[in-house]
């Protein structure tokens, strides 16, 4: 068990966007699972804020993720190129021409205080890797560590830096890629794959994620190694989830796997659902600015495409196993996927 305050091996993914409601968050932990808070869009007050009412509803541990970013500058020929780009579905959504954003992201240094002020009981980081002096700084507060690896030398990086958990994120998961050494390209190892050689790579607990929707998946990572598994596709349909009703539809809907890794909405590789919005900007993806800056730009159309219901211009964030969502309260998931899990693993010793 990679946390010893938690019943069942069992993470909520933290999936940024309003997913992660406090009320998702604290119904898998009150369930005996991780729930996980994502934080990385949330400026300080509100992260704040969200913290507190996770609080209100349970006693239980939780997780809070961050996305570790640095301050972008932005050259305004770029910023002009991709707005031009963006402007045919603005204007068919009705909002006016794109201006530059206030701000591209949210200040991570000052949402890092929150954290550090608030003391959840776990921290997890996303896109990057924080100093080994950040990580003691949050173990003196009491959280405990998660970094996310897709590749064997990121794992290492953060055994190094102090991590108590490796989240392995393999290729089949949904949303961003957290790669941070290396193209993403070449960190694309399916789950199964990637976390039997973290494993062996570092002496700290690895956390399995990608592609994990039911008991066989949780068990299959146990048995090669992982000391838990973190879910996000599976708990997206669920009623405490945050997304909007028309894409847990398309979820629920989904067959086979109809997901593809795109730039194009963040202008950071994500794996989620095909559709116009990917389909209209793929010819540009390589031109697209990097993340955060494409992220904001984008960020009217998806709002607009949301209150509209057009699923075609909003971001879908699915993994590879889309096809076995299934729609059920929080609690009754986690003790649904504990039940097959069990019986997964006493088939083998039959």
């Amino acid at each position: 068990m990679p946390f010893p305050f938690t019943r069942y091996p069992i993470i909520q993914a933290p999936m940024a966007g309003g997913a992660t409601t406090p009320e998702l968050v604290a119904a898998v932990s009150n369930a005996g699972g991780l729930g996980s808070l994502a934080g990385a869009l949330l400026p300080p007050d509100r992260l704040r804020e969200a913290i507190r009412q996770v609080r209100r509803l349970t006693d239980r541990p939780f997780n809070v993720n961050l996305f570790v970013l640095e301050a972008v500058e932005v050259e305004s020929g770029m910023l002009e190129a991709a707005l031009h780009r963006l402007q045919p579905i603005r204007a068919e959504l009705g909002l006016p021409p794109g201006t530059a954003p206030q701000k591209f992201s949210e200040d991570f240094r000052a949402q890092l205080e929150v954290l550090l002020e608030e003391k959840p009981p776990v921290v997890s980081f996303h896109f990057d890797i924080v100093p080994a002096q950040v990580v003691e700084r949050l173990h003196q507060a009491g959280c405990q560590v998660i970094g996310t690896a897709t590749n064997r030398a990121e794992a290492l990086a953060w055994e190094a830096a102090g991590a108590d958990y490796i989240c392995a994120q393999g290729g089949e998961a949904g949303g961003h890629r957290g790669t941070f050494m290396g193209p993403f390209e070449q960190s694309m190892t399916g789950t199964m794959a990637l976390v039997p050689q973290l494993v062996e790579a570092v002496k700290i607990p690895v956390i399995a994620a990608g592609g994990i929707m039911d008991g066989r998946g949780i068990a299959a990572a146990l048995l090669l190694g992982a000391s838990a598994v973190q879910m996000g596709t599976a708990f997206l349909t669920c009623p405490e989830s945050g997304i909007h009703p028309l894409y847990k539809q398309a979820l629920l809907q989904a067959k086979g796997d109809p997901t593809v890794v795109t730039l194009t909405f963040s202008g950071r590789p994500a794996r989620g659902l095909h559709n116009a919005f990917i389909a209209r900007m793929q010819p540009y993806e390589a031109q697209v600015p990097p993340y955060p800056i494409q992220n904001a730009l984008t960020s009217e159309i998806r709002q607009a495409a949301a209150k509209a219901g057009h699923t075609g211009y909003m971001s879908l964030w699915a993994g590879q196993a889309v096809s076995l969502c299934r729609s059920m309260p929080a609690a009754m998931l986690v003790e649904t996927l504990m039940q097959e899990t069990q019986t997964t693993l006493r088939s083998q010793c039959e």
